[in-house]
Formats: C-alpha cells, sequence, structure tokens
C-alpha cells in the first residue's frame, strides 16, 4: 500500500483490513500530509491464509500488517475498549413503483 495521506485517513483505510478487523482511531496528534509506504501480505478474504509466497529472502513467515506498521512506519495499534457508531437495518422493502 503505497499513497498520501493523513493519518485520520490512514486509520480509517486500516479500519476497513481484514487482518485487523476493528475500529482503528488516529490518536497520534500528528498533523499534515504523509507519504506513506506499507509492505505486508494481505490476508485472502475469509481463508485466514496469505494471498501469494511470503519472500523467502526475508523470512519464512508473510509480513502481517500489525507486523508492517511497527516496523516500517514506527506505528503500534493498541486495542481499547469504547464506544463505536453502528448502523442498524431492522426492515427493508422494496420500493414502490410511484
Amino acid at each position: 500500500m503505497s499513497t498520501e495521506s493523513r493519518m485520520e485517513n490512514l486509520a480509517k483505510n486500516l479500519s476497513w483490513s481484514q487482518q485487523i478487523d476493528r475500529e482503528v482511531i488516529d490518536k497520534t496528534r500528528l498533523s499534515g500530509t504523509f507519504d506513506i509506504t506499507l509492505d505486508y501480505t494481505p490476508i485472502a478474504m475469509g481463508a485466514g491464509a496469505p494471498i501469494g509466497e511470503p519472500d523467502a529472502a526475508n523470512s519464512s513467515e508473510p509480513l502481517t500488517i500489525l507486523t508492517a506498521l511497527q516496523e516500517q512506519l514506527g506505528l503500534k495499534l493498541e486495542s481499547e475498549t469504547g464506544t463505536v457508531r453502528l448502523l442498524v437495518i431492522d426492515h427493508v422493502e422494496q420500493p414502490s413503483e410511484n
């Protein structure tokens, strides 16, 4: 993953990562835009196994997004308990022909 982004946008994108599977909130207090490059092994949807082969020259284990964040960007995710926004849809109907 390589992009130019603000820390709050990085946190939102990480929230969608299957390897994290939680809401990520930016508490870095860093402002501005950063050129972010993050190399890691994505996880296949629903499989729990990495996509592709890990780089044998670097390690026999695939590089997870959590390890990449810490080693490449110096960022560490810490688990906390708190409130999150949740959207609940309790009823759906076909639209009328009006």
